[in-house]
């Protein structure tokens, strides 16, 4: 006759005691920490805060370097040193004046430039200044004499002058005499620009 063995008996120690959570003198376990989600997300973000934390921290330690002045000023440098782009050229403030018959070597044809002054004019500072001090809100220097204005019949001699140009962003196209008191004293009005005649 054949006798089986015995089952074997399990040990105490292959299964570990069951816990009694109504027990006291044992301390509760531990709670997991919570797994990262499949999609990394919050690890990413985790980093994102540690990163952030570490230069907060060596900001406060002192260990950023800071940028050196000279970086600055090597940047000032080279952008000086690129090409300016020229400006396009504005017609500002030039006139063209053209005087005949005016007589002692007045006549001719002058450029005048001003704000900056210059050109061919014989005196254009003195002919800026002028055209400046009669140019005000509403009123034109270079407007003819109103139509129905009463006049002097007096005769200034055979002098002709033209202005034409830009002026105060205006275009300029006028004709000067000495037709008449009032035409003498249109054109008297802008001496130096036209030449003095009242000799």
């Amino acid at each position: 006759m054949l006798l089986s063995p015995p089952a074997a008996r399990p040990r105490p120690s292959d299964h570990p005691p069951a816990a009694h959570p109504q027990s006291s003198d044992r301390t509760p376990a531990a709670h997991p920490l919570p797994q990262a989600a499949p999609s990394g997300r919050p690890a990413a973000l985790g980093r994102l805060f540690l990163g952030a934390a570490a230069s907060l921290a060596a900001a406060a330690a002192g260990t950023l370097a800071p940028v050196a002045p000279d970086a600055y000023a090597a940047e000032a440098v080279s952008r000086a040193s690129l090409p300016m782009p020229t400006p396009a050229a504005e017609p500002g403030d030039r006139l063209t004046v053209t005087v005949r018959d005016a007589g002692g070597g007045a006549d001719g044809t002058f450029e005048l430039r001003c704000h900056p002054q210059g050109g061919s004019h014989p005196d254009a500072r003195e002919a800026c200044g002028q055209l400046d001090r009669r140019t005000t809100w509403g009123k034109d220097p270079f407007a003819p004499v109103g139509s129905g204005t009463m006049c002097t019949m007096q005769y200034g001699g055979p002098a002709t002058a033209y202005v034409t140009g830009t002026w105060a962003g205006r275009r300029v196209d006028a004709r000067f005499d000495r037709g008449n008191g009032c035409e003498i004293a249109r054109w008297d009005a802008l001496v130096p620009v036209l030449p003095d005649l009242r000799a």
